[in-house]
Parts: structure tokens; sequence; C-alpha cells
């Protein structure tokens, strides 16, 4: 499994960053439960989910892109209803920053996202549904923080913008709304071929001292129970997304370290080519769902 996450990146020049020190135990072989310091009920909610059959190799199946649920689906009547409510809205704080920074000068010519793209209601309407995209011309997946950043760089000849600082997030969050409605519709094309080979590996390794895989909770246990919350199909359309546990806007690529954190493995940099590769996966195997960016998420 390692080893074909490898080769696609390896293939088409990029840096391998993939040694087995980062993801913990391989496959099959599961840390005993009695060597982890500190187990915890969570550990154990976890633990629980795993089935023998989930042990087979699950790349080589199909994947199941019917029947996807998004975590839409399993909020309160409370929080559904502040999702569908732009007054109510916590990230609609954020979108409005957006829009500010949307029409604000940078770099020494005092270029603005409006000098080239005019108003974003028109022109940005299906762009945050058609990505991530491979650039030919950096050779790496661009998702919507990316092309913000070139943007920046190429355009405005100013410095990209951090990952989950507030003017990123704000950014994405007001493109984001313009596409909402729309179905996720990313093209395979042959130059990010590579990406979703490794995404998809990277889905149905198992990682970290659990030995657990994406899949194994997001496709096997779609509707059940973790630590008082419900497991969704991982569909990333509401992102960025106000979770309340963060109490606040936060990232894709931000709730992808947390779910590493969760199963007690190295988590990658926002940004990174593993989170790039996991995010056109996950992008592919959602095409047809519907964005709800900014959404509300526990």
């Amino acid at each position: 499994m390692k080893e074909a996450l490898a080769m696609a990146f390896r293939e088409h020049g990029a840096v391998e960053k993939l040694g087995r020190s980062k993801r913990g135990p391989p496959a099959r072989q599961r840390t005993p439960a009695r060597h982890v310091v500190g187990v915890s009920i969570w550990c154990a909610a976890v633990v629980s989910l795993v089935a023998p059959a989930a042990a087979t190799d699950r790349l080589s199946q199909p994947d199941r892109t019917p029947g996807l649920r998004s975590a839409t689906t399993f909020l309160s009547p409370e929080l559904k209803a502040e999702q569908a409510d732009d007054l109510k809205n916590r990230a609609m704080l954020w979108v409005e920053q957006g829009a500010e920074l949307w029409g604000k000068p940078e770099g020494p010519d005092g270029v603005s996202c409006r000098s080239c793209h005019q108003e974003a209601r028109s022109t940005m309407r299906g762009v945050a549904a058609a990505l991530p995209r491979f650039d030919l011309n950096r050779n790496r997946v661009l998702n919507l923080e990316g092309q913000i950043n070139a943007c920046r760089t190429d355009r405005q000849k100013t410095t990209p913008l951090a990952y989950e600082s507030n003017e990123l997030l704000a950014l994405t969050a007001y493109l984001s709304l313009q596409s909402r409605g729309l179905p996720k519709a990313m093209a395979t094309t042959p130059a990010i071929q590579p990406a979703l080979d490794a995404g998809r590996a990277f889905w149905f390794e198992r990682q970290g001292q659990f030995n657990l895989s994406c899949a194994q909770c997001h496709d096997d246990h779609v509707g059940r129970k973790l630590r008082g919350d419900t497991i969704s199909s991982a569909v990333p359309t509401g992102y960025p997304a106000y979770r309340l546990e963060w109490n606040g806007l936060g990232s894709l690529h931000r709730r992808l370290k947390a779910c590493q954190l969760g199963v007690r493995a190295v988590q990658f940099e926002a940004g990174s080519e593993e989170y790039l590769a996991l995010e056109v996966y996950l992008a592919w195997r959602a095409r047809g769902e519907h964005l709800e960016a900014p959404a509300m998420r526990r």
C-alpha cells in the first residue's frame, strides 16, 4: 500500500514523503492495546468499530460512491436550521470578511481579486465545485486554497496566505458560497490521475496505533455513534465549515489532521501532498454531491 502511494508521486516528479515511520504500524500489524499508554474510552469505541472482514485489502474493491451521507444528515434540527439561514449561520462572519478581501488592493500595483474577476457572484460560480485540479506549470495539485495563493503570487505579486489564517478561510468561505447548491464536478484528467490513485490508497490504508483506515469508519460504519457523534461518509462538500468543537471556521485539511490524531497516526501539514491527494480522492468520490459550504458541523 505504501509502495503504491510512493510510486504514484515518484513517477510524476513529486518529493517522496511517505516513509514507514510517518504512518505508524503497517497494515495488519496492530499495536496491542496493553502497550498503548493512557488508552481512553474513545479508543475502545474506535476499536469496537473494526470488524474482522475489514482486514482484507479494500483497494481492489469498487469505490462505493452511491449512498454517501453528508454530515449535514446527522446534524440536530437546530444546527440544520442555522446552516440553512445565512442570517444565523456563524460561518457567514468569514464570508463577510471574504467579500471585503475580494475588493482589497494587494501588491505593488494595487491589484484586487475584483480587478481580474469582477463580481464573484457570476464569475466564480462553479469554481469551487470543479476543484481540486492539477496545475501543469507548478506540477502539483491546487485546491481552492492553493488557487487563491497562486493568484496572489502570480497576479497580485504578494505573499501567499497561511493555511487556517482568517484571511484564507474568509476567501475560501466566500468563494465556496458562490458554488453552493452545485454538484461536485472535479475533472478526472490524466495529469491528476496519480494524485487520485495516491488519495485512494491513503483512504484504504490502515494507519496509526489503532490500525484503522478511513474506509473502515466512513464506508463501513456510517450512521453509527462514536463518542457522542455520528459517523458520516466524509463528504467534503461542507468545507470550510464552522465546527462547534473549534469554536470557529476550519479547512478540510484541519479536519483530516483531526481524524489522523484520533487514530493516533502522525498528522501531515495542511496543504501537504498527502492531504491534497486525499482531497482529490474525496472530491472524486463525492462527484454529484451538492456543495453546502460554509456548513455547520459539531
